[in-house]
């Protein structure tokens, strides 16, 4: 197979980014096309991938402020040189999916969501902070991508979701069906630690829709230690509401990380996310996890056996599930075999096969 790798943008590392790095070392020779690519964010390990940029790449401060930049997207993917690929593999929360691919080709999109800020507009715009001429624009731009993003999904062979809520919008915005495969987890580089903290733990970037500020407000009242570890545009406005209980330690390294997923007493996990890969991290930590009972959660999470749930997106919701919450009733083995189903092993084999069908 002649395989192509085509990812949205690659200008910060995240869940996105573990799925194309699990992708490559499948077809470590494959190019990575993306629309731009800032390597001074990115792992040390992308300096020997082929990545392949589209026009985009060239933009001022784009690397820094791709969202400004959203109605050329679509021009940046169709612009991408993909005619000597017969398989072409998309991994996608934005525009990816929109690659042009030649005729002969099969075109497999591993779908992270449709975007957030066509299909879900109110919701994005209400938390992101958006400069004022955007916010005026925008509501003009959104119906001509929403078009553009349907359109593009009918050109697309076969969808993969991340999770049965992914699935769902698929069917909903795109009218196609998919197939779910989970995305991987690193389960082997965690471990159970010999002594318990007595804090909860946040491992996030902070950006407003990981709803982090229900956390905040719920541990304010709690008054109980609430560590929360990683950075990002929303940080400055948590600190503000944060109390003494909260303490913000920014980005961590990746040891610091593993120590403190297998030490906190439960894993927070306040938002509606598509899938979520670090609730399964804890558990392979040995540790449960409280999350919000919508989105991909529901996939990863099995209520009474790896985790609990809070059932309204606030904070008094939170706060009643923690106060009821006994981290000794979780057993770390039934948490760590549950993690392993998630393994990065079983998502390589499972995308492999599809890919393999698809040239069939």
């Amino acid at each position: 197979m002649n395989i192509a790798l085509v990812a949205s943008w690659l200008n910060q590392s995240g869940g996105a980014e573990r799925v194309l790095e699990a992708a490559h070392e499948i077809f470590p020779r494959a190019p990575v096309f993306t629309s731009i690519y800032f390597p001074r964010a990115m792992p040390a390990a992308y300096a020997a991938w082929d990545i392949r940029v589209s026009f985009l790449n060239r933009l001022p401060f784009i690397h820094q402020h791709h969202q400004i930049f959203l109605p050329f997207y679509p021009f940046g993917f169709e612009s991408l040189n993909l005619r000597e690929y017969d398989t072409i593999v998309s991994i996608t929360s934005a525009f990816a999916h929109g690659a042009r691919v030649p005729p002969h080709a099969r075109h497999v999109c591993y779908c992270l969501t449709p975007a957030r800020f066509l299909w879900n507009y109110r919701d994005y715009i209400a938390r992101e902070p958006m400069p004022a001429p955007a916010r005026l624009l925008l509501p003009l731009l959104v119906p001509i991508l929403r078009a553009w993003d349907r359109r593009a999904a009918q050109r697309v062979t076969q969808f993969i979701a991340i999770s049965r809520a992914v699935q769902q919008r698929i069917r909903d915005y795109y009218q196609r069906d998919s197939i779910i495969i989970h995305p991987p987890v690193d389960v082997a580089r965690f471990q159970r630690a010999d002594a318990r903290g007595d804090f909860f733990l946040i491992l996030s970037r902070l950006v407003p829709y990981k709803r982090i500020d229900l956390a905040v407000r719920a541990f304010n009242e709690l008054q109980l230690p609430l560590v929360i570890a990683g950075d990002g545009r929303d940080r400055a406005r948590l600190q503000a509401l944060a109390r003494d209980n909260v303490r913000f330690l920014g980005r961590v390294s990746d040891d610091a990380a593993r120590d403190l997923l297998a030490r906190c007493r439960a894993f927070i996990f306040p938002g509606e996310e598509d899938f979520g890969i670090t609730p399964l991290e804890a558990n392979a930590a040995g540790r449960p996890v409280i999350a919000f009972a919508g989105g991909g959660a529901l996939d990863s999470v099995e209520e009474n056996v790896t985790g609990k749930f809070f059932r309204a997106p606030t904070a008094e919701s939170l706060v009643e599930t923690v106060r009821a919450f006994d981290d000794n009733k979780f057993d770390a083995r039934i948490l760590r075999a549950h993690a392993e189903k998630f393994s990065t092993r079983v998502f390589q084999e499972k995308l492999a096969a599809v890919i393999a069908r698809e040239q069939k």
